[in-house]
This record gives structure tokens, C-alpha cells and sequence, in this order.
């Protein structure tokens, strides 16, 4: 049986059905789960959740434990950790800050731009790629989002319409380790997920370059052309031997809708594998955030907003967990906080997807430029927060990877 309850009368043992407030402002990867650790119920405590729905067939009831619970300590939690079910296994990397990082990402983004650029070719040229070539890459690739997801997956998004093919399969690849890691998928699993964002688009090799790099919108009859690249990639593929299931079906099926209206096979739910569910979600944000030359990239926390929107296009488990990668706000996103300053998101909070770390530039009430300067809106005392995103076009504002990428 289903049945409300107030937060204050959880205890161990009782799972829940529904969290009282949004899945974006909740802690947790999914909404129903079993409460196995007192720490949870500190987390919903701590989050301002007030009421919850328990699933008394699935957990205990509230009459199986004693009327009055004891107080929950108000700082269970640290401010600076995150909560149990959202921090992925550390898998001995320690982890380093935005700064640090981004370096190794610039590094690791022209590598891979240039090794994705010559697998193209030798596609092209009727030469045999191999997955297995490109594994140092990916193992490069999965250890920077290890030590800091926000850096190349920042940096990737960043690129001119000449690099758009080559970086948007290493924004891809990294996208998908990240919410692979998310997700609580294995190491294996976590290299797959690597390795199939990567060749993903390998496909694209084999479409006239005409169509490939026209500079406008497609016609209807060019995008039909564009629409058998899927098919194109697998089947390189598999002539050049390749082995790995999950690289071959999401190269195939990354362009399959949850709903069924995708292509090149019309699968929907679960007929999709997980692993090109995953590959549909990162390759559309990717594609959505980047500037190309009939269109202007969104804004990555619009793009999200966008996306959450789009009933039936994406696994709805799968997009959480993609949500939990990249935050509400990513890096690079434009905000409004509630003292009317601007400022750009710069690192992701620890502890809560509402609080990152920004860097504040701009005061909408006098309309002019203030001293740059970085709020951890997670810090204790910090009263600044984030009251909505901003369109940077619309205020004029220019190369705010100024802001971010230092």
C-alpha cells in the first residue's frame, strides 16, 4: 500500500515511492529505493524534503517502529560531501579542481580531435579502423572525467564548425563515461560506454562531404542521406571485425527515440539497450550546446531544461542520472542570482545540483560590469543562490568561456 507520511517519521527499512519535491531537487539517482542507511533519511532531512509517499508492500510501516523517532543531527551530512546514492565510486582517482584539470582536457581534446579526424580518413579511404586502436585514448579520456567530470566535458563543447564532427565524438565519449560512472556501471561497462561514444558517428565518414559540412540547414533529401550514417557506421565496423556488442549497437541505434519515432529502426522502451539509451541523451546535448553555422548553440542549463521537456524522446532513469553528470547549471551556463548579479557557472557543488561554484561578473541593476568574483554557493553562510538562467545573446555578452576556461 501507498500512503503519505511526514519525513520525520522515516526510519530503516521502509521504501520509498516518492520523494515530495521535484527529482531535479532531490539528492537522490531515482526517486524509489530502499532506506538500508540511516544517512538517508539525514539527506532528506537536510534537503527540506517535508513529506514522502512509502510503499508499505516493498518496506516497513510506520506502526513497526517506535511513535517518536529520534532527532536527526542536523550536520549528518557534510556540506562539502555528497549524498551517499548520488557520489560515484571514487575508484582510487583523487579528485582535482576545475582549474587543474582543464589543462589535461585542452591536451586531451586536440589529441582526440586529431585521432577521431584520422580514423574518418581511413574510413573514407577504405582502411580497416579498430576500436582497440583508440583504447589509450579512452582510457585518457575516462581518467579526466574520473578526476573532474565538469573539465573536458566543458571544454569538448567549445568548437568551431571545421572541429564539430571530430570533438562532438569526444564530447560524446565523455559524456557517456560520466553518466555510465552515474549510473554505477561496472569499469568494463564504464570503457564500453567510452569506446562506443567515441565511434558513434564513424558513419558520418561515409557521407558526401557536401552534405556533411554544408554550411545551412539540411533539405529534406540531403537529411535522408544524413539519416543512413547509423547504418554506415555499423557496417564498417563489423567488416573491419569489430567484436564489441555494445560499441556496434549504440554506433547503430544512438538515434533510436524511448517512444519509438527514431531511426534507422523505429525501437522503442527497452527494445533500445542501455547502452545506446545512454548514447542517444549525450549525443543530443552535445549537438544542442555546440555552435554550428545555421545555428547558435543553446545555453547548457536551457539545453537541459529543453530536454526534460521532450516527452518520450529519452529514457526518463537514464536522463536522471545524465542530469546528476553534467548538473542543472554545467559549467559554461549562464545564471541570474537572486541579488540581480550575472554570473557564470564555473564548477559543480559537492553537495547539492543548486549550489555549484560560480563566478559573478555582472550587476543587473546597474547594468555594467562588476569586479569578477568566485561564490561557492555551497560554502556555510553563503546567502547567494541561483534564481534562474540567462540568455547570453540576449544581453550581448560574447566568449564567456572567458569566465570559466582560466
Amino acid at each position: 500500500m501507498i500512503r503519505k507520511i511526514e519525513a520525520q517519521q522515516l526510519s530503516a527499512g521502509m521504501y520509498v515511492h516518492k520523494l515530495g519535491v521535484s527529482w531535479l531537487k532531490h539528492p537522490f539517482l531515482t526517486s524509489r529505493f530502499l532506506i538500508d542507511d540511516p544517512k538517508d533519511i539525514a539527506v532528506i532531512m537536510a534537503a527540506g524534503i517535508q513529506e514522502v509517499w512509502i510503499d508499505t508492500d516493498k518496506g516497513v510501516d510506520v506502526g513497526s517502529r517506535p511513535e517518536t523517532p529520534p532527532p536527526v543531527p542536523e550536520q549528518t551530512v557534510s556540506e562539502t560531501e555528497s549524498p551517499p546514492a548520488a557520489r560515484p565510486a571514487a575508484r582510487g582517482a583523487a579528485r582535482t579542481s576545475m582549474r587543474v584539470e582543464l589543462a589535461q582536457a585542452k591536451k586531451l581534446c586536440e589529441a582526440g580531435k586529431a585521432q577521431v579526424a584520422s580514423m574518418f580518413s581511413d574510413v573514407r579511404l577504405g582502411k580497416v579502423v579498430s576500436t582497440a586502436e583508440a583504447l589509450p585514448l579512452i582510457e585518457e579520456i575516462s581518467a579526466s572525467v574520473l578526476r573532474n567530470p565538469g573539465a573536458l566535458i566543458s571544454v569538448a563543447r567549445i568548437k568551431t564548425h571545421d572541429e564539430y564532427t571530430y570533438l562532438h565524438s569526444v564530447a560524446v565519449c565523455a559524456l557517456m563515461v560520466a553518466t555510465a560512472r552515474r549510473m554505477g556501471l561496472d569499469e568494463q561497462q564504464v570503457r564500453q560506454a567510452g569506446a562506443a561514444g567515441l565511434m558513434h558517428d564513424l558513419g558520418k565518414a561515409m557521407m558526401p562531404l557536401e552534405v556533411l559540412n554544408k554550411p545551412g540547414k539540411l533539405t529534406d533529401a540531403e537529411f535522408m542521406i544524413m539519416k543512413s550514417h547509423p547504418e554506415a557506421g555499423w557496417k564498417a565496423l563489423v567488416e573491419a571485425g569489430e567484436k564489441d556488442a555494445a560499441v556496434l549497437d549504440v554506433v547503430l541505434h544512438h538515434h533510436e527515440k524511448f517512444d519509438g519515432s527514431g531511426y534507422p529502426h523505429q525501437l522503442q522502451g527497452e527494445q533500445i539497450s542501455l547502452m545506446a539509451r545512454i548514447g542517444a541523451v549525450c549525443d543530443v546535448y552535445d549537438a544542442i550546446t555546440s555552435n554550428r553555422p545555421y545555428k547558435s548553440g543553446w545555453c547548457p542549463a536551457e539545453s537541459i531544461q529543453r530536454m526534460a521537456s521532450w516527452r518520450g524522446h529519452f529514457d526518463e532513469e537514464v536522463f536522471k542520472a545524465f542530469v546528476r553528470s553534467v548538473g542543472i547549471y554545467p559549467v559554461g551556463a549562464l545564471v541570474r542570482t537572486h541579488t540581480d548579479k550575472l554570473a557564470v557557472v564555473l564548477e559543480q557543488g559537492e553537495s547539492s545540483m543548486l549550489k555549484p561554484t560560480i563566478r559573478v561578473f555582472f550587476s543587473v541593476r546597474s547594468n555594467a560590469p562588476i569586479a569578477p568574483q568566485i561564490v561557492d554557493l555551497a560554502a556555510p553562510g553563503c546567502r547567494e543562490k541561483i534564481a534562474g538562467i540567462e540568455n547570453a545573446s540576449q544581453w550581448g555578452f560574447e566568449n564567456l568561456e572567458r569566465f570559466w576556461m582560466v
